[in-house]
């Protein structure tokens, strides 16, 4: 199947949410999209601008994730992440990817319209789909530095002004969380999803349970990010085999257990976001 784009993969998760999932190893990759080929699901290969920063350039690992996208049974897209900057989100775009995120959530109100409505321009004319967050001015992670919650009026007043395609929304999540407790404001989602001409996005996934997200795809949330989940469930595996073979050094033989165990996560987290429900991607619908 060829790449799809990001609107498509939203319409084909309806009406269950769509699940994005953070690439940092090539395993991640492997695991996300052979999950999404063993659930029928559609789902996102989402790689952040702190990745980029760590393998030290965004077009290795993009060009793995594009390619297995393209390659795979399932319905997939590529996506950029967390992007602050104007040069990485056009690198990525001259790279194939068609759906990225910019945020400006560190300025203030008027110079994240500002830069966010630019952006979007240069990426509409080229047929990119954009996302964008709203932020605590200050925040040290923006829309979703705790007890910061998303205001609607506000909301609707910068996607008018922007022209952004998906807003990332603050409902109670919180980045990096590592336990699953985080109580999402499921009122503020449903009036925001009442309010809003596009589509929500939550961030932060990992904290909230699977009750929790279940709730918020119901009450109008329609992309789910998730990423720590992924990490610790490698992190266990590899110190799981490494505690029983201390002498092993080919990284296949452990990272290997890893990338299952990251499949496993993503599947169940995709049973999740579409309970009950067969997924055919866009190419059957």
């Amino acid at each position: 199947m060829t790449l799809v784009p990001l609107p498509e993969l939203l319409a084909a998760a309806r009406p269950g949410g769509l699940g994005a999932f953070n690439v940092i190893t090539l395993e991640h990759a492997q695991a996300i999209a052979a999950a999404a080929e063993s659930t029928n699901r559609p789902a996102v290969l989402q790689i952040s601008e702190n990745t980029v920063h760590y393998h030290r350039g965004l077009k290795p690992l993009a060009h793995a994730c594009l390619h297995l996208a393209a390659d795979s049974t399932a319905a997939l897209t590529v996506h950029l992440d967390h992007a602050t900057s104007r040069e990485l989100i056009t690198q990525a775009v001259e790279l194939g990817i068609t759906s990225v995120m910019y945020d400006g959530s560190a300025l203030d109100y008027a110079a994240n319209v500002e830069a966010t409505a630019a952006i979007t321009h240069w990426c509409h004319d080229r047929g990119v789909h954009v996302e964008a967050e709203l932020g605590a001015i200050g925040g040290k992670d923006g829309a979703h530095t705790p007890g910061v919650r998303t205001d609607p009026d506000e909301a609707v007043a910068f996607v008018s002004s922007t022209g952004v395609d998906a807003l990332a929304v603050a409902v109670g999540s919180a980045h990096a969380m590592r336990t699953r407790d985080a109580v999402l404001d499921t009122e503020l989602i449903a009036a925001l999803a009442a309010k809003l001409p596009v589509p929500l996005v939550l961030h932060g996934s990992s904290g909230v349970s699977d009750a929790g997200l279940g709730a918020a795809v119901r009450h109008g949330m329609a992309k789910i990010n998730i990423a720590t989940r992924l990490n610790i469930a490698l992190a266990e595996s590899v110190r799981s085999t490494l505690a029983t073979h201390p002498d092993l050094s080919d990284p296949r033989r452990y990272l290997g257990p890893g990338r299952t165990a990251i499949q496993h996560e993503v599947e169940q987290y995709l049973r999740v976001l579409s309970p009950g429900r067969g997924m055919a991607g866009p190419a059957q619908a």
